[in-house]
């Protein structure tokens, strides 16, 4: 399809595929967690194996993501997300066929593929195609992924139904609704074609995206939170569990954790666009992240749904990271670049955390240590937090670096 040939993606169109594909971002790794001593169990695995899984979404996210930008060049933005999805539905319906945990975990970075795409492609797409509806489009994205997010945690037991399989019965279901973002999404195709954005006019933002001082902060931002939303929902139930929560009360726990990016999702992206405390208020989401696993390390007798609380209002970090791409960017060459650097990195960055609190859990045994660990990366995470939601942009950052080279 031609440029000229190519027709606009109107507002409801645009607001079913948005809608349908961030509903379809999570699930497959959200539903895990709440089933993952049943399914490591079943497999005859341990607590090595828990952190691996955990660890799974964040390392595929990382480690595709980082082709999601040459691949959307081969593509367009709308061909690689349709693709990545048909891989996505078949990954979700197969992985509980399987009776080798090798298996259950290839079939799973099949599954995590479209996501680990759409992650990085969607904030550029809307900042393609939404016109005057980027700010509602993010708000959107941002409010649908964490309700698909909370509903995978929060169904994920009661569908298992409480028979040692039941987990096979309960997965598979997030692959039949996989299959709506494939069948909107080919109906987008064939309105923008190939729509990877051209690059920007010559002698704009030149030079790498992580000579950016903003950028780097905001790949860091987005890795420690990533970091610690998939800690909670990969070892947070087991963690509850081992401390006499009921596992059907672990997957609300971790659901009400999730639930709390609906009502960030729906705030933030506004926030972002208008707040000038913004710094500040990135800062505290990493006090609230220390003192949430504090307060679980600190207080176990008090309601977990408390400290479900301080850690959930920390998970705002989430949607104003996402937020702050577009936001902090102008060109769309420059948000799909930022994009595909700050979301792999992070993600990849993020691995690292499922993977050394299950290591420290299977070596030592102790909860506490676990805990203390993930507070730590709550200050990183403000530190980062601070210096990437300051005002400018990185297209500035860039023009700035550029600059003295320019003039020599």
């Amino acid at each position: 399809m031609t440029p000229s040939s190519r027709r606009a993606v109107g507002p409801l169109l645009a607001v079913i595929a948005v809608g349908l594909l961030a509903l379809n971002l999570r699930p497959g790794a959200t539903s895990v967690g709440p089933l993952m001593s049943e399914i490591v169990a079943d497999y005859g695995q341990g607590a090595v194996a828990s952190g691996l899984l955990t660890a799974l979404p964040c390392l595929t996210f990382g480690i595709v993501g980082t082709l999601a930008v040459p691949i959307a060049r081969v593509l367009g933005l709308t061909g690689s997300v349709l693709a990545s999805f048909v891989l996505v539905a078949l990954g979700l319906l197969l992985r509980p066929t399987v009776d080798g945990f090798g298996l259950f975990v290839l079939l799973s970075v099949v599954a995590l593929l479209g996501p680990a795409l759409g992650n990085v492609l969607l904030p550029a797409w809307i900042k393609q195609h939404g016109g005057t509806r980027v700010v509602g489009l993010m708000t959107l994205y941002s409010v649908v992924l964490a309700s698909g997010a909370t509903a995978a945690a929060m169904l994920a037991v009661p569908l298992a139904g409480g028979e040692a399989d039941g987990w096979r019965h309960s997965l598979p279901l997030w692959g039949l609704i996989g299959v709506a973002p494939v069948l909107v999404w080919a109906v987008v195709l064939t309105r923008t074609g190939h729509d990877f954005p051209p690059p920007p006019p010559e002698g704009q933002v030149k030079g790498r995206i992580l000579s950016s001082p903003r950028a780097i902060a905001l790949t860091v931002m987005f890795g420690m939170q990533s970091l610690n939303a998939y800690c909670q929902f990969g070892l947070l139930p087991q963690i509850l569990t081992s401390e006499g929560t009921s596992p059907a009360t672990a997957g609300v726990v971790v659901g009400v954790l999730s639930a709390f990016g609906i009502v960030g999702g729906l705030i933030v992206p506004t926030l972002v666009s208008r707040s000038r405390r913004l710094p500040w208020i990135c800062a505290g989401y990493g006090v609230l992240t220390a003192a949430g696993y504090g307060g679980l390390m600190l207080f176990p007798q008090v309601s977990p749904f408390v400290w479900a609380t301080v850690l959930g209002i920390a998970g705002l970090a989430f949607p104003t990271a996402i937020a702050l791409i577009p936001a902090r960017t102008r060109a769309v060459a420059v948000t799909a670049r930022l994009s595909g650097i700050a979301q792999p990195l992070g993600y990849v960055l993020a691995a690292v955390g499922p993977l050394v609190a299950g290591g420290l859990l299977d070596a030592t045994g102790s909860i506490p240590a676990v805990l203390s660990f993930l507070a730590l990366t709550g200050v990183v995470l403000g530190v980062a937090g601070f210096v990437a939601a300051r005002p400018g942009t990185v297209d500035d950052d860039l023009a700035l670096r550029a600059t003295p080279a320019d003039g020599a």
